[in-house]
């Protein structure tokens, strides 16, 4: 246990509560234990239940609107303004909330490329919210620590409720992100992702003005050093296709592409675990040990997981170091990638498994970042819906869209990387109907992508989105590669493809000072 003195002056007052520094991950499961916060299940990993929110809550998120920033901050939906002095009325509602309480403390980094690494100090209310940041953000060296200064604080409290009336928040709960105090406030949600992502989003502030693109996407390593970047929102398969065997883990949710190359921003990975089987996904089955945390994953009386069980959410969660899967790349940086893969869970059932990018529709589809939102990944969301996400990130994107986009057309343009756009939804017909895209199929297609064996097929343009389609990859049935060959009434695939381009074209419109060249490169459907 250490005293204030050692937490340094994150906050102005003076904690009366006991205050735990930097402890080890066994000390931090004992703790949450004791507390009642958990319990340990049969594999050895801690489970936890987060109460009525089992998801993000994007309408309760803020950045303060300071003087010094605010004209580089693209204002809307979903960077919302908060005025400075709200925000110090609730800074202040959040201390005294903590003052009495103990409190757990984490120093560490985000960004695995020691040049541009962020320091950060999280602190939290709960045992087993310090233990998911442990295993989620990079460790320090003990050499690390001596002198260390936190250049972003993070303070979760999710026993303090935010009211509306008086603290400028939309419901009882907040996560508020200064960046000129460079503070982040989280209060009234249990769900430990709102920890990561808010520093997410504060990277992605932060790297573009030292020409790093921060990126949404997983990132893996072959043997031959050739490194693939998958793209793409929670629930399309980035945790599940990055961990392969075959190759080697970067990291499986946020990169920073640098002139170095790339670099994982976080030290561990938070998989979903919906449907998790030992079969299909043994790395991440395996990495559910000791150490690992799970959210909202039901158990039986043996305290086995149950991960087939929906019944507290879709959105059940896994959080576990990168160390737990073998053969990591660690420290998680690569070279520049050779191949990207853009993953869509297309709920309407009607673009090919893959398809080849030309640079145009690179960026076209970059920016649309088309998907569906899976069910309880956000608070609201029950069953797979069509969305348009800008490059596969936009509710972690605090700066206009075009700047991530050029700088992402910059990249590839200069080290030649091929593009793919690979969708893991469904086939045969839309969500209801047809059927989600077999794991198995999706690995060997985007095995083929990485190798380069699936550029010796012949490709044809897809009739309804422009698309280049091959005609054959191995361990895939020729069929399934034309979606509309899947389904039993080919009049019906015509009509929702047409639908879905007519979408693309509508959200397409919101983009400004787009060349034609780019634009044309979407769908052209009528």
């Amino acid at each position: 246990m250490k005293t204030q003195a050692d937490v340094s002056n994150w906050m102005k007052y003076t904690l009366e509560g006991p205050v735990y520094q930097n402890l080890s991950t066994s000390q931090l499961v004992e703790k949450a234990v004791q507390r009642g916060e958990g319990i340990l299940t049969s594999s050895g990993a801690f489970r936890a239940l987060t109460g009525k929110y089992t998801g993000r809550s994007p309408k309760d998120k803020f950045l303060v609107k300071e003087p010094s920033l605010s004209d580089t901050i693209d204002w809307g939906p979903v960077n919302q303004p908060m005025d400075p002095n709200v925000f110090e009325d609730l800074y202040g509602k959040v201390l005294d909330y903590l003052r009495n309480r103990d409190v757990f403390v984490f120093d560490g980094f985000a960004g695995a490329d020691r040049e541009y690494r962020l320091p950060i100090r999280v602190v939290n209310e709960y045992a087993w919210h310090n233990l998911f940041t442990r295993q989620l953000f990079i460790r320090p060296e003990p050499s690390d620590l001596e002198g260390f200064s936190p250049q972003f604080t993070i303070i979760s409290a999710p026993g303090l409720k935010a009211d509306p009336e008086r603290d400028g928040t939309h419901s009882e709960t907040f996560i508020v992100v200064s960046l000129e105090r460079r503070v982040i406030l989280i209060g009234g949600t249990q769900y430990a992702g709102e920890i990561k992502k808010s520093v997410f989003s504060v990277m992605n502030y932060l790297l573009p003005d030292r020409d790093v693109l921060p990126m949404h996407c997983s990132a893996n390593m072959g043997g031959d050093g050739s490194t693939a970047l998958f793209f793409g929102l929670s629930g399309t398969g980035k945790t599940t296709l990055s961990a392969d065997p075959g190759r080697s883990l970067i990291g499986d949710d946020e990169h920073g592409w640098s002139d170095n190359g790339i670099f994982n921003i976080e030290g561990g990975c938070y998989a979903k675990c919906i449907g998790l089987s030992r079969e299909k996904e043994p790395q991440i089955w395996n990495a559910i040990r000791f150490g690992a945390v799970l959210e909202n994953v039901a158990v039986d009386d043996q305290r086995t997981p149950l991960f087939d069980d929906t019944l507290l959410t879709e959105n059940t969660r896994a959080a576990y170091p990168i160390e737990h899967i073998p053969g990591a790349r660690i420290p998680g940086v690569g070279g520049h990638p050779d191949v990207i893969l853009f993953l869509t869970a297309d709920a309407f059932g009607v673009l090919p498994p893959i398809a080849r990018l030309t640079s145009e529709q690179a960026m076209y589809h970059f920016l649309s970042g088309y998907t569906s939102k899976l069910a309880g990944t956000e608070r609201g969301v029950t069953k797979p819906e069509a969305t348009f996400s800008t490059c596969f990130g936009a509710p972690f994107l605090p700066r206009p869209a075009r700047i991530y986009a050029e700088m992402l057309g910059k990249k590839i343009e200069r080290h030649h990387a091929r593009v793919y756009l690979v969708n893991t939804g469904w086939s045969g017909g839309p969500y209801g109907t047809g059927s989600r895209m077999k794991l198995v199929h999706t690995r060997a297609l985007v095995k083929a992508a990485l190798d380069g064996s699936l550029e010796e097929a012949a490709f044809s343009p897809d009739p309804a989105f422009g698309l280049q389609v091959p005609n054959y990859c191995p361990d895939v049935p020729v069929e399934l590669l034309l979606p509309r060959n899947t389904w039993s009434d080919p009049s019906a695939y015509d009509n929702k493809a047409k639908e879905l381009a007519h979408r693309f074209q509508e959200n397409f419109t919101k983009f400004t000072h787009i060349s034609e060249a780019i634009r044309n490169a979407g769908p052209q459907a009528k």
